[in-house]
Order: structure tokens, then C-alpha cells, then sequence
């Protein structure tokens, strides 16, 4: 299946350096590129694709409100990918909330991204690097837990519980598994039945929901290296 492509980057360079790299792919189609928020807008409504590749920072609409308008009209199953140049960048975090399955730094190996994109349009997260551990533990320090989202704890079960704080911590399906001696088709269910439960999009939105709910605190476990 072709993935379906919108770059949106208000750098003219930067932009058509990504488009191209993605046409080299041949799984990849590039449909569109955007230099602003209202064209990423416009160009999702038009092309609907199955991925957009959106930078932040970008005039007159920013790509975090583009993001949060394009998911919330969407009635299609398009995914956002988030560009930045900073590690960590305190808006990835509101783009995350606001629905983002991923982020890339634009330093990203050409290799890399086009494996990053086939990932998101597959329904997988950009989880594992330890960049995005230290983004979620930086910024869920300044919040408190939600009485919403704290209510909905109790939608899960204790091992949903659990496995929803391992997915929290960055730990992968193979690494869950492992440490609670279970088989990796039961930690995909066990994830599954969390996003159902929670109404929740994907493993990105798992991380940010275990934070806001205070399932897990900013700071009580190591990451990285």
C-alpha cells in the first residue's frame, strides 16, 4: 500500500530536502507540500493523506494548531508526524497532546525517516528513542493530574495499570513482556484494550494520559543513559 504524504515546513529548502528524500521511496507519495498552517490545513482537506509531516514553528498558524484542527475534522484516519529542530522542544509536547503520533528532529537520517513515516501510517508511535522519554518527563513536571482523566484510571484493569505505567516509562512490547513473563501477542492486547477503554489514539497518547491522570509522576524513574 502507497503511503499517502503532506510535507508541511514554512522552509522552502527544508521542505522540498524532505519531499524528496520521501519520492525516493517508492512505498511513499508525496501529494502535497505546505508552507504555513492554513496550506497544511487546506492541503489535508484536499489530498487527504495518510501522513503529514508537520514543522511547529511556522507563521501566521503554527503547526500545533494546524495539527489540532486537521485531527479534529479529519474523518479519515490521517496521522501527524512532528518535525523540530530542538531537543527536547516544549511544543512537541502540546502537539502531542493535541493528537501528534509522533515526532522526528530535522537532523533526522534520510533513512530514518522514511521508516519513521511507514511507521506512523501503520498505526505505531515513535516511542523508543530515549529523546522522547526526556520531552514527556520535562514537561509533565509542570502539570497536575487531571480529575477527568484520573476518574478513567478506573476503567482499567490492575495489569492495564501496569502496563499502561511501563508504556509511560518508554519500555517496548518485548521489554513489557519480559518483565511481567508474559507473551508479546498478550502485551498487544493488553494495549489494545487500553486505547479502547481510554478512547485513546495510540501509545503516544497512553504516555500522555498516564501523566495527566497521575498514573505516573515526572521524575520517579530513570531514563536514558
Amino acid at each position: 500500500m502507497t503511503v499517502r504524504v503532506v510535507v508541511a515546513d514554512d522552509q522552502a529548502l527544508v521542505r522540498r530536502g524532505f519531499a524528496m528524500i520521501l519520492r525516493v521511496d517508492d512505498a511513499i507519495e508525496v501529494v502535497a507540500e505546505a508552507g504555513t498552517g492554513h496550506e497544511a490545513i487546506e492541503a489535508a482537506r484536499l489530498h487527504r493523506p495518510d501522513v503529514i509531516l508537520m514543522d511547529i514553528r511556522m507563521p501566521g498558524m503554527d503547526g500545533l494548531e494546524a495539527t489540532s484542527r486537521i485531527l479534529r475534522e479529519a474523518d479519515w484516519g490521517v496521522r501527524v508526524l512532528i518535525l523540530t529542530t530542538f531537543d527536547p522542544d516544549e511544543y512537541v509536547y502540546e502537539a502531542l497532546r493535541a493528537g501528534a503520533s509522533a515526532f522526528v528532529l530535522k537532523d533526522i537520517p534520510p533513512e530514518q525517516l522514511a521508516t519513521a513515516v511507514r511507521t506512523v501510517a501503520e498505526g505505531g508511535a515513535m516511542l523508543a528513542p530515549s529523546i522522547t522519554r526526556r520531552l514527556i518527563d520535562r514537561f509533565a513536571q509542570r502539570r497536575v493530574a487531571g480529575t477527568a482523566a484520573a476518574g478513567r484510571v478506573g476503567r482499567l484493569t490492575e495489569r492495564e495499570r501496569e502496563i499502561a505505567v511501563a508504556v509511560a516509562r518508554g519500555a517496548s512490547n518485548s521489554e513489557i513482556a519480559e518483565r511481567f513473563l508474559i507473551g508479546a501477542a498478550t502485551v498487544k492486547s493488553h494495549v489494545s484494550s487500553i486505547l479502547a477503554k481510554l478512547g485513546l489514539r495510540d501509545r503516544i497518547q497512553i504516555v500522555i494520559f498516564a501523566y495527566e491522570s497521575g498514573l505516573v509522576e515526572a521524575g520517579d524513574h530513570d531514563v536514558g543513559h
